[in-house]
Parts: structure tokens; sequence; C-alpha cells
């Protein structure tokens, strides 16, 4: 992989913000990619992240030329457009990496691209939370990126994670990148969700009770799941994740509760949507998910 000096993000959620906001301040090359109209927007307003004023470097497709380093961070509806608005920046040896949830972005990015181009990411331990142009969050997580296929870490993911790292986003190779990605589901399909549901905070499903139990059988849900697929998840590594999620600060939410509070769609066709489709595939019941994918799409109804 050629050392990387230029940079790109699309998408202004709230990953792409503060990923956007280590990359202004580690000074590299750095700039956000957006349609001509959140171009325009984001030059105007800037963003407020953790009280800080913060100004982006802007460009659009019309102005777009190859650069080192893709990152998409939009939601997961918004990803074929931005694939085509990205376009222009992607060349032959630009490397691109997905911080989207779920399991499938990566595999519509080698379908664009190609696959020599992509490796594959899963963002884990943030509490940011976004409104508007306002950032806040007390922990930057963690980038976990690797190949597709599981054996060592390559060398182009060794140098990512180095470089990432230096630019102020902790960043670990792991050889094992695709089972990674399905115990981040795990986490997802369980606090996502249930916060959601819960109209809470994660100190909702940090404390005993219900919503807790609830999180960690739509957990469960997914690790039995994940084996059917050839993923070999542990309870081990379900108590690994949820001790991440008792780590994060308990005012903050997960983007799903801040997607109902905006009266946004969420992306629970990622979440509990998936493991319906796949459980049926083994004739695996999963009563949680199937109570959660059907009260989200109630909430959901009423904006």
């Amino acid at each position: 992989m050629k050392d990387i000096e230029t940079i790109g993000l699309i998408g202004l959620g709230a990953l792409g913000m503060l990923f956007s906001n280590c990359f202004v301040k580690s000074g590299k090359r750095f700039v956000v990619i957006a349609d001509a109209e959140r171009a325009e927007r984001i030059r105007r307003d800037g963003a407020i992240i953790n009280g800080e004023h913060v100004c982006f470097e802007v460009r659009t497709p019309e102005e777009g030329t190859p650069l080192d380093l893709v990152i998409f961070a939009t939601k997961a509806g918004g990803l074929s457009s931005a694939m085509e608005t990205a376009a222009p920046f992607v060349g032959e040896t630009t490397c691109i990496l997905s911080v989207l949830n779920g399991i499938s972005s990566e595999e519509e990015l080698e379908r664009r691209f190609g696959k020599e181009k992509v490796l594959f990411c899963t963002a884990q331990g943030m509490d940011a939370v976004r409104e508007g142009n306002r950032l806040s969050y007390a922990h930057p997580g963690t980038l976990v990126i690797g190949e597709r296929a599981p054996g060592k870490v390559s060398e182009r993911a060794g140098a990512l994670a180095e470089f990432l790292t230096a630019a102020g986003i902790p960043t670990e190779a792991v050889p094992d990148m695709v089972r990674r990605q399905w115990g981040k589901l795990m986490l997802n399909v369980g606090i996502n969700q249930t916060v959601m549901v819960y109209e809470g905070t994660y100190r909702t499903v940090q404390q005993p009770g219900e919503a807790r139990e609830t999180m960690l059988s739509a957990m469960r849900e997914v690790l039995t799941l994940a084996n059917l697929e050839g993923f070999a998840l542990t309870e081990h590594d379900l108590n690994q994740w949820v001790a991440l999620a008792d780590t994060l600060a308990p005012e903050g939410m997960p983007s799903m509760r801040q997607d109902a509070m905006a009266h946004r769609k969420s992306e629970v066709e990622l979440f509990a949507g998936t493991v319906i489709r796949l459980a049926k595939t083994h004739g695996l019941d999963v009563p949680v998910n199937e109570m959660l994918y059907r009260r989200i799409r109630e909430m959901e109804s009423m904006y």
C-alpha cells in the first residue's frame, strides 16, 4: 500500500464528525466530500465539537481528484448515493474504509470500486451524540480493521492502523475481521434497538432490569446465528462486548435512539431485519429481535 498523504471522508453524522475533527487537529491533508448542497451548508456552518468550533475543507464531486484514503461514514440508506458522490475521489491506489453499521457495506463498496481497494472495519466504543452540527463525546472509541479473509494481519492493514492511530483515531488491525464484525453486530442489535425501544440512554441497559435482559437476549440470538453462519462467537465474546457497553457515558445514547428523537428512520433493517432474514434460512427462532423489529416499525410509523 502506498503511503497515505491525502484523506477524504463522506458523511458528517456522529462518527464522521468525530473522525473529521481528529484529522483536522492532526494537521493531515484532509477534506470532507459532499454534494453541492451539503458542501455549502458545511462551509457555512462548520461544526461545534465538544464546545469548539471546527471548520472543514470541503470538496464536491466536480472538484474531485483521487485520494489515498476515502472513509465512508454515511447512514446505510445513503451509501448508494455516497458512492457516486465520492467516485471522483477514488483512484487506482485509493484505500477505502467503511465505518457504517451492519455487515454489508463493504460488499457494496467492493462491487462498486473493486475488492482490492476495500478494507473491512468496525467502529466500537464511541459514545458520540450529535444534534444538528453539534457533537459531544467522552470516548472516541476504537476502529478495528482487517482483510475479508481470515489469517495474519496484512501489511496494508497494519500500516493503516499505525497511520490512523497517529492521526488521533485509535485503530487495531486484526486477523479475524469478519468475525469481529459479527461481534459488533451482536452488540448493535442489543444496545441500539433496546435503548430506542425503551426510550432511554446507555444507563438504561447498564443497570439491572428488563431493558438489560432484553439487550442480552437479543445479543444471544445473534450469537447463535453467527455460529450457524460459520463465525464462532462465544459467551465470552458476548461478555466482552457487554463490558465495553458498560464503559460508555451513561447519559449518552446510540444512533438509533438519536434517530428516534429526531424522527428519522432508523437502521433497524441492518440489525433486527438482518437477523430475522438470516435466521429464516437456518430455521432459527429469534423472538426478541422480532419483537424489537415490530416495536421499532410501530414507533417509526408515528413520525
